[in-house]
């Protein structure tokens, strides 16, 4: 069976937002906030139609229409084009309606502000085209409306709004540069456009939260039903409910305003910031007051920022915890603006691939290096919600709705019973009509029966188990933000985990070195001083990006490990944020100094051991590397060191420098699960100076490097990982792990953590990108175990391939990288479905590769629980059902959860407490509707004989044994292990529906009887109805007996105990409430006082015998209640009967994911097997050189340009040295001290800085640069 047969029946769908309709249109068109827009302008006949309406209906339909706002628009206004609207409704991909009124903005002299040019039109980039809105005959006017707290501007030539923006995307590098600051007038003009730089959450007043409460559906029908009450002499109760509801609504509005005040003060806030106003002109100004295009400086002291703003100048270590929850300084270096050739084309400017020279909104500025007198400046690229921290916040304030099918269903029910409600209501009509009753009492009788039927405590009573849940995770430090969420982590059955820092501790220590100094490995080396001065060691010294700061090394803690496993000094001359005013490069040298010849070149060359680290190329997980320039004391040329993933720096070393064995080398040590990386260095020309140093782009020089050897580090799993994994396995829960790091890495943390079974296959999915029209996109499969065995299936667009069977084939889980993911995704997205149905590794995934694995796995309707440290993790964690956070950091608030223990033993214990959750919340709606189907019989019953119950009676039940039962019902804590079997997860299955059924039957069968048999006593009299209300009869006594014992019996029926639950016994608060109800019960049935029988206005049996009987029967309806629900309703054979039933009545029922699984076990012939064979290694490097592009931002090749620079170098030498002395103050910087763009630079060399050499003074020993680049040492 071909493959291609597999994907007919069930095709992966788009993932993202939904396709868009041709008949529709949209804005924000295939993002993941694509929104369905409408426009509407009023109709005065529609308005004055439904106004009357209103008026007739006492305003019912203008209550109506504020519950669904789209509606009133659609009903009062007519459609029309959006040039035309002046409403408009916006529906997005979760179906919810937001609507937004048009506005018009008039600027002051006509003029439209641009945000890259403000004496000219408002320009807007697109991914598409460019469009420019011309004046036209309003051309003071601009149209906008504002959604989700995001502008939207009227585009006339495309006729559409467009998002506004800032300058993140489409500009030049180079325009930055260009900048010089806005002047005031400008700067006024592009503040209309933006307005306020200012995340602002408002903090909604006490009035407006009281009335959106109040005019909720729950407390609109509470109020009917308490207005019911009173008209009905009902008014202790109702006082009851009252006093309820008012203490739920002020519990309501101070939580809310408590926690959009505490979103408020941790967001919100502004200061004075120093901008440009050109021709190095500073003002001072509030930072709400800033705008796309202002250039600022950064203090030199630091600052929180308060907008995105690119870096320019100078250099900034910064704290960016808040966004990815790691605190680890980093350094954020200016954007780069190479030297271009003739014919390139300019890079234009990211914020996502040039997030290194980005200062974000929110993140904090721990200090900045800058040089001479020079500002570190930045140009704002965005302001407000349009900021990463905006976006946050906007992700918090409108979060992505909570689809839970438990919650649908419990409206359908709601529904069901308001439609028994309708028929008790003719019921009680026509009866009465009969009777002769007044109408007044006739409309009383029948809605009180609504009231009893539909019952108004519903929704508080469902929050019960919710409530007790979240307290009980706090205790157990997990803190849930999204209380409405607990439910559902009870039904995840797939759960992705981060690897590092989630799996596997987040430090590490260094292992070993594995030299490779002559085209072959050496043995590995544990300690690092029999290393001696070797290259590789320098590597370890030079290549990182560690700072000091308050007198303490910190950075990457991969960089620390690495830094101090060598056992070196690293050093940066001056204060702190003053340190590139001198000619002084970052130094490393051993902790023990000692005067040896170095290896780097002759050994007769005389080489001081202190190095120097004169340029910094930053990490970038696109590139997977970073690397350093340095030069050696003495030495005549810089050196340059790379670090980074294996398989990138082989990729760019001599081929002849990388040993044969490699692959083989490095699969021995990652799928032990070590963490490694590689080193590689070349030294550069002798004639490129320091000033083409600076001004080289990094992908000039990281070419033909000279492999040096591995770095390997062991990340051991945390204790608790391998437990929780085999627990959650145990319970058929699904877990994936998908990580940034390497595959081989996470393929050995896997089966170490018993991810995956020792015996069970690993099957490497590797997935190749279309190759310069000689080949199409191919597929193919690798064994990733020992076996090695080879399953191939190579298929091109059009599905020609050839398939053998293996007839071994056992369980196998797929492992999938990053760029395979990418290349199948676009290429075959009929397979993803099947990928990741039987995925479990799945590593070298970026932060949106992960968000798109989450949203694949919902698509297949899995309910899916995300688990990361908060570090790139936020995209996932919102995506998911259930996220859940190891982090404290602020990117948190992003997640439902968040535990303050970084370790996964949180996982099981919120799915237990989900699953206690949802338990109860079923058993609570039985309960509920049992209870309002039991008391609607009684009520019928009575109605029969012109009867009713008594207002104590309905007291009693209402609130001495509903409401306390309802309480503490909820309080069972969850069950201490997890089970195979899952909780139910719908109200519309064949088990809830029979309980309620079967449960209302026996208390109807016990009801009827009782009813019908006390009216065969001797003693009996027919009840004589009365004008007065006086209910008192042996038919109203025999009723209320039994319900009073049927309350309680289905309480204890429906508080299911194991597998979810703890029993009903370790409830010590429940069973003393069942014990005092019961007795309750038996003392007003059997004997009670004359004084209680008057309160309760109960007649009592003549006979005590009797009213022994009623409880036989209690007992005997209790006995049929709980087992009904122990040997029918929670038998694990009637279920799986129900479900294969269910299942062959409505195929379309079944989980796409069993299908797919169905569908593969179905199939031996996939994934197919072919008989060669080829090693993994092989396998591996296949797959890099077919993903490997090199990229070079040059026309011509990298060798040509060097060239060109250092043909260029005595030129540009002499340039420098016709300055005074001092002309390189600003270049002496070491890490991170340059800009990758060479305009600065060109300023900083065209300036003298120093006026005579007088001005140049050095402490003794201190090491600087002369004018050739070469280290000089003050005696």
């Amino acid at each position: 069976m071909k493959d291609e047969n597999m994907g007919s029946k069930l095709k992966m769908g788009q993932t993202g937002p939904p396709p868009m309709k041709s008949d529709r249109i949209y804005i924000n068109p295939g993002e993941e906030d694509q929104m369905e827009i409408s426009g509407f302008r009023p109709h005065t006949l529609k308005k004055a139609v439904v106004w009357f309406f209103i008026i007739i209906t006492v305003g019912l339909l203008r209550l109506f229409f504020y519950w669904l706002p789209h509606l009133f628009i659609k009903a009062t206004h007519s459609r029309c084009s959006l040039a035309e609207a002046t409403t408009v409704l916006l529906k997005d991909q979760w179906k919810e309606w937001f609507k937004s009124n048009i506005c018009i903005m008039i600027t002051r002299d006509g003029a439209q502000p641009d945000p890259k040019a403000p004496d000219k039109a408002i320009s807007y980039n697109t991914s598409h085209q460019e469009s420019n809105l011309q004046a036209t005959h309003d051309e003071n006017k601009i149209r906008y409306f504002i959604s989700k707290k995001v502008k939207y501007i009227w585009d006339p030539e495309r006729d559409e709004f467009i998002r506004l923006k800032g300058l993140e995307k489409d500009n030049p590098c180079s325009y930055f540069y260009q900048s010089k600051g806005l002047s005031y007038e400008d700067q006024q003009r592009r503040h209309g456009l933006y307005g306020l730089n200012s995340i602002r959450v408002h903090v909604t007043p006490i009035i407006q939260i009281f009335l959106r409460e109040v005019l909720s559906p729950f407390y609109v029908f509470q109020v009917f039903s308490m207005c019911v009450w009173y008209a009905d002499a009902y008014e202790l109760y109702a006082s009851c409910i009252v006093f309820i509801s008012a203490v739920s609504i002020i519990v309501t509005i101070y939580q809310t305003r408590k926690m959009q005040r505490a979103l408020r003060n941790t967001i919100s806030g502004s200061t004075i910031v120093t901008v440009c106003r050109g021709n190095e002109v500073y003002d001072d100004i509030s930072s709400e007051d800033l705008v796309p295009g202002d250039v600022i400086e950064v203090p030199r002291r630091g600052c929180f920022m308060q907008c995105d703003a690119v870096l320019i100048s100078g250099n900034c270590i910064v704290n960016e915890s808040m966004l990815t929850g790691e605190s680890v300084p980093i350094t954020k270096t200016p954007l780069p603006n190479p030297q271009l050739a003739k014919d390139q084309k300019e890079n234009m400017f990211d914020i996502k691939q040039h997030s290194r020279h980005v200062l974000f909104c929110g993140t904090h500025v721990i200090q900045t290096r800058y040089y001479g007198n020079q500002k570190v400046k930045a140009v704002v690229v965005r302001t407000g919600f349009m900021t990463a921290k905006g976006e946050l916040v906007r992700a918090i304030l409108f979060p992505k709705p909570v689809d839970f099918k438990f919650n649908r269903d419990t409206y359908y029910f709601v529904g069901v019973l308001a439609f028994i409600a309708s028929l008790g209501f003719i019921y009680t009509v026509v009866l009465m009509v009969q009777d002769g009753e007044e109408a007044g009492d006739i409309v009383l009788r029948a809605l009180d029966l609504i009231t009893i039927t539909v019952p108004p405590a519903l929704p508080a009573a469902l929050t019960v188990g919710i409530v007790f849940a979240q307290h009980r995770l706090k205790k157990g430090d997990i803190f849930c933000i999204s209380p409405r969420g607990i439910n559902i982590c009870g039904t995840l059955n797939v759960v992705c985990f981060d690897k590092t820092g989630t799996l596997t501790e987040d430090g590490m220590k260094m292992q070993s070195v594995v030299p490779s100094p002559n085209n072959r490995f050496e043995e590995e080396v544990s300690d690092m001083t029999k290393l001696k001065h070797n290259l590789l060691i320098y590597g370890m010294a030079t290549c990182h990006s560690l700072t000091i700061i308050d007198g303490t090394v910190t950075g990457d803690p991969l960089d620390l490990i690495m830094f101090e496993a060598v056992d070196w000094v690293l050093e940066e001359p001056g204060e702190e944020e003053t340190r590139f005013d001198m000619m002084v490069p970052t130094i490393v040298h051993p902790r023990t100094r000692n005067n040896r010849n170095s290896i780097l070149g002759d050994d007769s060359q005389p080489m001081g051991e202190d190095i120097g680290v004169v340029r910094q190329f930053t990490f970038s997980s696109s590139l997977q590397r970073m690397s350093v320039i340095t030069r050696n004391l003495g030495a005549n040329n810089f050196d340059l060191f790379v670090k980074g993933a294996p398989e990138m720096i082989t990729s760019l070393s001599k081929a002849e420098t990388v040993p044969a064995d490699f692959q083989e080398v490095l699969m021995a040590y990652t799928q032990h699960g070590y963490r490694v990386i590689a080193l590689a260095w070349k030294p550069l020309p002798q004639k490129l100076n320091y000033v083409k140093v600076q001004r080289i782009s990094r992908e000039q020089v990281e070419k033909d490097l000279n492999f040096l050897g591995l770095l390997v580090m062991e990340n051991c799993l945390k204790p608790e990982t391998t437990p929780v994994i085999q627990t959650l396995r145990e319970a058929a829960i699904r877990n994936i792990m998908v990580t940034g790091d390497n595959m081989l890495t996470a393929l050995s943390v896997a089966r170490e953590c018993c991810m995956v079974d020792r015996t069970d296959r690993i099957i490497l999915v590797q997935a190749y990108p279309p190759q310069d029209g000689k080949a199409g996109p191919q597929v193919e499969f690798v064994y990733a175990d020992e076996r090695e065995k080879k399953v191939e299936e190579v298929m091109s667009v059009d599905g020609q391939y050839n398939i053998q069977i293996d007839m071994d084939n056992q369980r196998f889980h797929f492992a999938v990288t990053g760029r395979s993911w990418s290349v199948i995704r676009q290429f075959f997205p009929d397979m993803l479905a099947k990928i990741v149905v039987r995925g479990t590794i799945f590593a070298r995934m970026g932060p949106d590769q992960k968000a798109q694995l989450v949203e694949c796995l919902q698509t297949l309707g899995y309910y899916v629980g995300m688990c990361g440290d908060g570090a790139n993790d936020c995209g996932a964690l919102k995506t998911a059902h259930t996220g859940i956070s190891l982090s404290e950091a602020e990117a948190s608030v992003a997640s439902p959860f968040t535990s303050k223990k970084p370790t996964i033993e949180c996982v099981p214990t919120v799915i237990r407490e989900g699953r206690a959750a949802l338990v109860t919340s079923f058993g609570i709606f039985k309960y509920m509707a049992c209870y309002s189907l039991t008391q609607f019989v009684t009520v019928l019953l009575l109605y029969w004989i012109g009867a009713n119950m008594t207002d104590p009676e309905f007291l009693f039940i209402d609130l001495f044994t509903l409401t306390t039962l309802s309480v503490t019902f909820g309080r069972t804590e969850a069950y201490a292990e997890l089970v195979k079997e899952p909780p139910p997860i719908t109200l519309l299955a064949p088990g809830p529906i029979l309980s309620i059924i079967l449960q209302t039957a026996i208390q109807t069968a016990a009801q009827v009887y009782c009813f019908l048999d006390v009216q065969r006593q001797p003693w009996f009299y027919k009840f004589i109805d009365h004008d007065d209300e006086d209910y008192m009869s042996y038919e109203n006594s025999a009723v209320f007996y039994i319900s009073s014992f049927q309350y309680i019996t289905l309480a204890v029926a429906f508080s299911k105990g194991a597998p979810f639950r703890k029993t009903i016994f370790s409830n010590y608060l429940f069973l003393i409430n069942l014990l005092v109800c019961t007795a309750g019960a038996v003392w007003i049935t059997v004997y009670p006082p004359q004084g209680l029988a008057d309160l309760m206005e109960v007649m009592t049996f003549p006979s005590v015998p009797y009213s022994l009987v009623y409880l036989g029967i209690a007992i005997i309806n209790f006995l049929l209640s709980v087992m009904l629900e122990m040997f029918l309703i929670d038998s694990t054979s009637v279920r799986e009967k129900c479900r294969e039933k269910v299942k062959h009545c409505l195929p379309s029922s079944q989980f796409k994911y069993a299908a797919i699984e169905q569908e593969i076990a179905e199939n031996p012939s996939w994934p197919p097997v072919s008989p060669s064979t080829v090693s993994l290694a092989l396998a591996f490097q296949r797959l890099d050189s077919a993903h490997h592009v090199p990229k070079d931002l040059n026309t011509g090749t990298g060798k040509d340009i060097l060239d060109e620079l250092i043909e260029d170098s005595d030129m540009e030498a002499r340039s420098i040295q016709s300055l005074s002395g001092g002309t390189l103050s600003g270049l002496g910087h070491t890490q991170n001290a340059t800009a990758e763009g060479g305009d600065y630079y060109r300023e900083q060399f065209e300036t003298p800085l120093l006026k005579s050499d007088s001005d140049v003074r050095f402490r003794k020993g201190e090491t600087s640069i002369d004018d050739n680049g070469k280290f000089i040492t003050a005696l």
